[in-house]
């Protein structure tokens, strides 16, 4: 059963996913999970952009799996055992994984090179992000991310748009604590002034 920690985002993406075979009948898989730069549409509640190096920090540290329709029961590969490569390149997150001789391995090849699934997807964490509020729908770029999974997908879809509302949220709220802070700051150095110049 697929489980999701408190927090945490999907996003996917309708890209051809492209496979391979070598002669021993290994197959693998590769596509994109991410593309930087381009403006996702989230529901129509906001923009969303991931930025070029969001996932920089994450892949050093992170041991991310791979999975089908992000069910942690239906595990694909791992960057800690080598069958699932991450790397960020000039276009986003390119994804590459060794599929399992295992019932959804076998599965997931006969979907590929049949065409049926048709997307790639991950689950993160915002790390450091921007909100633009200035246009409508506002727009977030992502900054940094922390990766939690990679899945092959058969119907992409956006997932966690409250977590991200609530993100907008309490950026919102750090706003407007920081201009009521400014705000005070300036009426108390102006009650200063004030007083000097009276005594």
């Amino acid at each position: 059963m697929t489980t999701k920690p408190e927090g945490a985002e999907k996003r996917s993406l309708v890209r051809p996913v492209e496979h391979r075979a070598d002669g021993n009948g290994k197959m693998t898989v590769s596509g994109y999970a991410a593309v930087f730069g381009e403006v996702a549409d989230i529901g129509g509640w906001f923009k969303e952009v991931v930025a070029r190096g969001a996932f920089t920090n994450t892949l050093r540290t992170a041991d991310v799996r791979a999975y089908f329709d992000h069910d942690t029961g239906r595990v694909l590969g791992r960057l800690s055992s080598g069958t699932l490569r991450c790397e960020e390149d000039d276009k986003g997150l390119r994804v590459e994984i060794d599929l399992p001789d295992t019932t959804d391995g076998r599965d997931v090849k006969t979907l590929v090179e049949r065409g049926d699934v048709s997307g790639m997807s991950f689950r993160f964490e915002a790390v450091r992000q921007e909100w633009d509020e200035t246009v409508d729908p506002p727009k977030r770029t992502l900054l940094e991310v922390r990766l939690g999974e990679v899945s092959i997908v058969s119907e992409p879809a956006y997932d966690g748009t409250s977590v991200a509302l609530r993100s907008r949220e309490e950026a919102r709220n750090e706003a407007r604590r920081q201009h009521n802070a400014a705000a005070f700051a300036r009426r108390k150095a102006e009650a200063e002034a004030k007083f000097r110049k009276i005594s």
